[in-house]
């Protein structure tokens, strides 16, 4: 008895699923998803330019060693010889840039906005796996919830086929009641086999969303009974009106804030082109070391050198004033995107707000069609009992109660993807 119930419980074990809620699968998400890391490695190449752009500020010292042999003749007028000597040489110079009218502020800002650019695309692509994952997650429920349904309507099929059964033996009914009563059940069956393929389809692309290579699923979603007759009292309430839906995107929405640092990294550009009009001030020195043997005389063994340079680039074919052009078309540009972007956004926060109130109305809608189908199913039932009505009107009565109660769970769904399709469109 012991070793049957250890080999039950590793049975059990072997099993066992995770369950998963939707803030898991989120997580799991952000971990897994090839396209948030993909993602994260450009924002972080774009940090690594600017830390680099960065580094202009600071002064560049170079270091050069030397070591080799070197021949010098007509030393002198007295002689003809060449000398043969070893010589060995180090170099250390310094370059420091004193102001050069923003071409290195410039760069560095354009970078800097350029990251905050590649940031903000990040964040917008992990609101948007949120809401994939969301949408996936309540897909997958959806299918969990018909599958109820399904295996309702064959229960109601079954006892439909026992009761026909009887009234034809009893010589009550014929036998065309009998053989409608195996084609429904037939149908119910096969409409149930459908919706489990459906769930595994559904789990198929929440893990295609959540980033889960694994063959075998290791996990289910958290799911409860839904109680259908008062779901619509359920339902969470959106606590945003339209107008500050909207504004709420226009502050947060994260494709607008790329854009927004796009302009500012155009407009950086834009100086950094025009500092081409304009000199380069910078300091440079360096020291010199040099050891030989036989022409001491002649190479000084150490020099040191320091002065105050401008490099002035006076013309270059008017490639200064092409390159100042493009910039400041690149800021018209980007803030003719940021415009198409913020009346996209409206338009999609308008949409997914409508939609959100359109599902909760067919929510409420769909519960009342349940009720009232499931009082005509139940009259449609006693009426068959007593020979008042025919077959066909008794299965039209339960086909539409089925069909009530499957609406009811897809709106009731449809309402919770509509909220996360609108979370998403304002940044939320």
């Amino acid at each position: 008895m012991y070793k049957i119930l250890i080999l039950v419980f590793l049975a059990l074990s072997i099993d066992a699923k995770e369950i998963y809620n939707v803030d898991r699968l989120i997580l799991e998400a952000l971990k897994n998803s090839p396209d948030l890391k993909t993602s994260q490695s450009q924002y972080k190449a774009s940090q690594s330019r600017y830390d680099r752009a960065f580094s202009d500020y600071l002064p560049k010292i170079d270091l050069h060693l030397n070591a080799g042999q070197i021949t010098m003749s007509d030393m002198s007028d007295s002689s003809d010889d060449t000398i043969d000597d070893t010589l060995i040489l180090g170099r250390l110079t310094l370059k420091q840039i004193i102001y050069d009218f923003g071409k290195t502020g410039g760069n560095v800002d354009s970078l800097k906005y350029t990251s905050d650019s590649y940031l903000n695309a990040n964040e917008q692509i992990i609101s948007n796996k949120k809401k994939f994952v969301k949408t996936a997650y309540y897909q997958v429920l959806q299918s969990i919830a018909l599958i109820d349904v399904n295996k309702e309507n064959v229960k109601l099929n079954k006892i439909q086929l026992y009761r026909s059964k009887k009234y034809f033996a009893a010589g009550i009914r014929t036998k065309i009641d009998v053989s409608d009563a195996k084609v429904k059940l037939i149908q119910s069956n096969l409409d149930l086999k459908k919706s489990l393929y459906d769930l595994e389809l559904s789990y198929a692309s929440l893990d295609e969303v959540v980033g889960f290579t694994q063959i075998d699923r290791k996990y289910e979603v958290y799911s409860k009974e839904l109680v259908l007759e008062n779901i619509y009292d359920s339902l969470t309430e959106y606590d945003l009106t339209l107008v500050k839906s909207i504004n709420y995107a226009y502050i947060n929405r994260y494709e607008l804030k790329k854009y927004l640092s796009d302009i500012k990294s155009a407009k950086s550009s834009s100086e950094v082109a025009s500092s081409q009009y304009y000199p380069q001030i910078y300091f440079d020195a360096d020291y010199t070391k040099q050891d030989t043997d036989k022409l001491k005389v002649f190479l000084p063994e150490e020099q040191w050198n320091a002065s105050l340079n401008l490099d002035w680039n006076i013309y270059q074919g008017g490639g200064t004033s092409a390159l100042t052009q493009e910039k400041r078309i690149n800021i018209n540009i980007s803030t003719t995107k940021l415009q198409s972007s913020k009346l996209k956004i409206k338009k999609e926060t308008t949409q997914s707000y409508i939609n959100v109130y359109k599902m909760k109305d067919s929510v409420e809608l769909s519960q009342s069609l349940l009720k009232v189908s499931q009082e005509k199913f139940g009259q449609a039932q006693k009426r068959y009992e007593h020979g008042l009505s025919d077959y066909i009107e008794l299965q039209e009565a339960r086909q539409g109660y089925i069909d009530a109660k499957s609406s009811l769970v897809v709106d009731y769904y449809n309402y919770y993807k509509a909220i996360a399709v609108l979370d998403n469109a304002i940044g939320k």
